[in-house]
Formats: structure tokens, sequence, C-alpha cells
């Protein structure tokens, strides 16, 4: 016998009885972000290796260690997409969306990162992003945070999740916080964890990020961003604090909140939970102004999130928040051997004139007991029995009520 063929590690089958949740998750999120006038866009898996060596940054985890590589049959080095921002710029530069213009935009889909999966993080995941081009005020940072905050509200899960915010400050203030902050930790280097001593000269602001208890108590001494920040980035972050006060949306301030992709500059944030233990992170983002040009395009200030897939569906199912699923309404039976000819045009008739209702028709000719039997277990809460010029409707789920004679499928 052949042996069975899996599925690779971390990229998980998601099975018809888990799909009902992922439709709910997704269908919500359509909903949400229509409200908003986004309009979505679809970028292809698979891009050039230096589209997101050039965005990500060469010296961040994704790049170094957990992209899935390899050079096509021409010699080109290819990437599964590990994130979906630079994949929406790329499109944006490569079709004339953004240049001088305005854009709200929102994609779904697969994203591939080789790293140790675990529960809610997978080597195939899926993320829902926004993009948001062409605004350069704090209003569109506070835009993309409260469509953000509408979907927990949606979900029901507003008291479940937390806003951190920070700020990174321009380029220019954020250079010189970086030297102060090498200086400082190059006098306590001893103490630091080895990820930490590497990133000292290719990424310093990421030592912030470390989870090592050794690190984060030399860093409680460590010079604070916010000290460096420049009078613009203070007047933006301060704007964007204002407008999430006026909509009543809670906001804890995160100095060591930095993002681990090298694009990002201002506003950054993070939506966390408590709810599913250490991988509390279920939407993050930020500004990232200069990446439309670094890319090839015109200077073009942008601002967007992503929020995986997997984490959010654990969160919902953890909170009993995913609504029930009804596979069936009606189960159409043929009750007698000419009806085994017209059960299949009355289940049609059923679908036209009441298109909200699935329809189930019973395949196979076993007797009526095992036909009801398969009936109660498709989950229908009707069974129709078809007859030669009437129907029998069974309530399923009421033992109690009496079945119904119909004349015709009008009556249902």
């Amino acid at each position: 016998m052949a042996k069975n063929i899996q599925a690779i590690r971390g990229m998980n089958d998601i099975l018809p009885t888990q799909s009902p949740a992922w439709q709910y998750v997704e269908g919500v999120i359509r909903q949400v972000a229509a409200q908003y006038t986004y309009q979505e866009i679809r970028m292809p898996v698979l891009e050039s290796t230096d589209l997101f060596k050039r965005s990500i940054g060469e010296v961040t985890d994704i790049v170094e260690k957990e992209m899935y590589t390899f050079d096509d049959r021409n010699g080109d080095s290819l990437t599964l997409r590990p994130e979906g921002t630079a994949s929406c710029v790329r499109a944006g530069n490569e079709h004339g969306l953004l240049y001088n213009q305005t854009q709200r935009l929102w994609y779904m889909g697969p994203m591939f990162r080789h790293e140790r999966p675990q529960k809610g993080r997978y080597r195939q995941f899926h993320q829902f992003g926004i993009e948001a081009f062409g605004m350069e005020g704090p209003d569109i940072d506070a835009e993309v945070i409260l469509l953000s905050a509408r979907l927990w509200q949606a979900f029901g899960i507003s008291d479940q999740v937390e806003l951190q915010l920070n700020s990174l400050a321009s380029n220019e203030a954020r250079a010189r916080y970086r030297e102060a902050l090498r200086e400082f930790l190059r006098a306590h280097e001893a103490s630091l964890d080895e990820d930490s001593k590497r990133r000292l000269d290719t990424n310093v602001l990421r030592v912030l990020d470390s989870k090592s208890p050794e690190t984060q108590a030399v860093l409680a001494d460590a010079p604070r961003l916010s000290d460096y920040w420049d009078d613009e980035s203070r007047a933006h972050f301060d704007g964007l604090c204002a407008r999430l006060d006026a909509a009543g949306v809670k906001y804890v301030l995160n100095e060591r909140l930095v993002r681990g992709l090298d694009y990002y500059n201002r506003t950054v944030f993070e939506w966390v939970t408590t709810e599913l233990g250490a991988q509390g992170t279920v939407c993050a983002g930020g500004r990232y102004d200069g990446l439309v040009e670094q890319l090839g395009g015109k200077a073009t200030p942008a601002v967007g999130f992503a929020m995986g897939i997997e984490r959010l569906v654990l969160l919902l199912e953890s909170q009993g928040l995913v609504p029930e699923h009804t596979l069936c309404d009606i189960y159409v039976i043929a009750a007698t051997e000419a009806a085994e000819l017209t059960a299949p045009a009355v289940a049609e008739q059923i679908r036209s004139a009441r298109p909200e209702l699935k329809v189930q028709l019973h395949s196979g000719t076993q007797n009526m007991k095992k036909k009801l039997a398969k009936a109660d277990k498709s989950g229908a809460t009707y069974a129709l029995l078809v007859r030669d010029t009437d129907f029998e409707l069974k309530h399923l789920r009421d033992r109690s009520a009496e079945p119904r004679m119909l004349a015709s499928i009008s009556e249902l």
C-alpha cells in the first residue's frame, strides 16, 4: 500500500467543520471595510525576492530566517510573500494607483514564513490588511485604528483586546535615538542576550522587543524614544491621540513598541489580548511614509495594518462568539417510487422560490427509517417528504410538532 502524503508542517487544512467560522470572520471583515469605503485589491502570492529585501529590511528576522525563497527555471529569485504591504505598494506603483492620488485598499489571503509552528502561528497563515495612501495627517491614522476598533465591536470582543500605541518619530529623530540607545546598550553589553548583542550593529531598535528578562532589566534605564521626538512628530502623535480620545477609543502608550519591519515611521500600534497566551498580538500596523518611494514610486504618505485571521478565529472560538452554522434547512426525501423522479425538481423549485434556504436532496434508495435518520444527521430543521400529489413537512428538531401536509411548496 502506498504511503499517505501529509500536509507540509505548519501548512494546515481548513476542514468543512472549521470553514463556517472563517466565512463568518471574512464576511464581517468585508462588511466593515466597505463601511469605510476601502476597496479590495488582490496580489499574487509569489513576488521578486528583492521586493521584500528592499522593503522589510535585509537584517530583519523575516528576511534572514523566515522567507520561502527559491530560484525559478530562469534563475530569478522568487519568494512566497511573508506579508502584504510590500506587495500592495508594488501593485500600486506598477498600475499607477498612488502618485498624486488617495487610495483606501484592503486585501485578504495567505502569507508564508518559515518559523516554528505553534497554536495560532503557522507557516502558511492568513492576514487581512488595510492600506491607505496619499494622506499625511493624523486623521487617517485615527481612521485605520477606528476601523480596527469597529471590527472588535462587530465581533463582540472589544473588552478582550487592548490598543498599544507609540510613535517612531521622523527618520532623523529616530536616527539620533538609535545612536543614543546603542551607546547605552554598549555599556551594558555583558548583560544582554545573544540576539540583542547581534542587533546592536544591525537593528538596535529591535532590542526593545527582546523577551529576555535580563535585557528588559537593562532597558528599564535606557533612553526614551519620546525624548528624541521632533516637534512635527510630537504634533502628529498628539493629534492622533486627541482624535482617539474624542472617539472614545482607549489606548496604552508603550514606548517599547517598535514593530519588526524596517519601513515604519511615526505612528505604530498593536492590538493585544491575554486570551491567547504568548501569541497575544491580533492586529498591528502603523505609518510607512517612505516605502512607496523606496520601491520606485513618488514620495507618498501611507498607513495601514495587518490582522491575523487564525488568531482572530481562535480568540472568537475561545469566547464562544462564533455563531452556530446551519448546513441544511430542509432535507428533501422521495416518499414514493414515483417521487424518485420528481423530488429533484421539487428541490430545485424550493431553491428558486426561497433562495435563503439551504436544501439537501436525499441520495440513495434506503427505506424510510434510514432516510429520516439521514435527514436528522444532516442537521436540517425540516424533512420534506415528496409524495405523488402532496408533501409532508416533518419538524426534525421539535419532536412534539405534528407533521404538516402541504398541497404545494408555496406553503413552505
